[in-house]
Parts: C-alpha cells; structure tokens; sequence
C-alpha cells in the first residue's frame, strides 16, 4: 500500500507540472497575440483615423505635393536666402538624437561658438553682434530642434531682405505669421518652425 500510495503522488505530481506547462503556453500565446498584434495594429489604425498627419511623422509637402521634411525635425539650411535654425552637433540625424553635453568652459564648444559667431557677422553685417539671440549659437538637448524664438528669424531679416529683394516689412509680417503661441496660452514659449516658415518665404519669393 505504502508503494502505490507514492506512486500516486509521484504521478500527480507530474500531471500537475504538465498542466502548469500547459497554462503558461496558453498564457504566452494569448500576451504575444493580444500586446504583439491586436494592441499594435489597433493603436496604429485608430491613429490613422483621429490623426493622420501626426501618425505619419508630421510631413510637409510642397507646392507640387513632395515631402520636404517634418515639421518635428530640424534641418541644415544652408541658402543664405533662407531662415537658418539653431546649431545642430549632430546635423539634424534623428538616428543620432542627442548633443554633446559640454560645459560651458569646454574648448570644442567654445571653438565652435567663436566660429558661429564670425560666420554670424561676415553674413549678416548689419546686426550688431549684441543683437544675435542666444538660441541661434547654441545646440539644444536633442539637436533635433526645428523651431527658433521670433527674436532669432527677425535678426535674419537685413540678410534676407537683401538677397531677394522682399521688403523687410513683408518678412517681418511673414514671421508674425509663421509665430506659434504658448500652448494653452500658458506653456512653453513662442516659436517659428524653420521649415514651415522657409515653406512660406518661397512661396513669397515666387510671386
């Protein structure tokens, strides 16, 4: 008796770990279904539909409908005739998102500022260089930044006025424009995103 009694342990004991098996397969199954595929394909569709644009990384196109960038994400303008954005240690690569995190006394980014600011004043000789806001030389926390303070696009103005021939007053009615308030009123600051006020300026400079 003394044997079959734990010989029936025994064998309930292994039905018991098979079933406990059983159940975290079925278990495994049913997150990976359920967090890997329903959850993902549900949020992304239900994305599309409330916010299209958002979802597809906030794209702007142009006159003849091609994508010239994200309204999120920074570019290198380079054309003196257009607004130019904050300093980007990394180029603007999203991939790449982040900076350099120097201290005020580091050498390379002293160097750099120093660079920036005579580059600053060879291309825009009639702003005093107390005039430059702070924004324009200096690498924000992500390096992405696509937005600058008004007081950054209006100190580009002379520049701008003078190589396309806009009137200073017509640009500085564009950047008023292209000028985003506080969130709420309340939150953050006023901001022009770069792109979408280049966006403008070229559509200005074709009429």
């Amino acid at each position: 008796m003394m044997v079959n009694s734990i010989e029936l342990e025994e064998e309930q004991q292994s039905m018991s770990k098979g079933a406990y098996f059983l159940m975290v397969v079925r278990l495994s199954v049913v997150f990976i279904v359920l967090c890997g595929i329903i959850y993902p394909l549900a949020t992304t569709a239900i994305a599309q539909v409330v916010m299209p644009s958002q979802a597809n990384g906030s794209l702007l196109t142009n006159n003849a409908g091609v994508v010239v960038g994200s309204e999120l994400i920074g570019q290198n303008f380079t054309d003196p005739a257009l607004f130019h954005g904050r300093v980007s240690s990394i180029d603007y690569k999203a991939e790449a998102s982040g900076s350099n995190n120097y201290g005020p006394s580091n050498p390379d980014m002293l160097q750099r500022t120093k660079d920036f600011i005579t580059q600053w004043q060879l291309d825009n000789p009639e702003v005093p260089l107390n005039k430059l806001p702070v924004d324009l030389i200096t690498n924000s926390g992500s390096g992405l930044d696509p937005d600058i303070t008004p007081a950054s696009a209006i100190v580009q103005i002379p520049r701008i006025s003078n190589l396309t021939g806009i009137p200073a007053s017509q640009l500085e009615d564009l950047v008023a424009k292209c000028t985003k308030g506080r969130d709420l009123g309340l939150f953050g600051e006023e901001r022009v995103n770069v792109l979408k006020l280049n966006m403008a300026l070229s559509e200005m400079s074709t009429k």
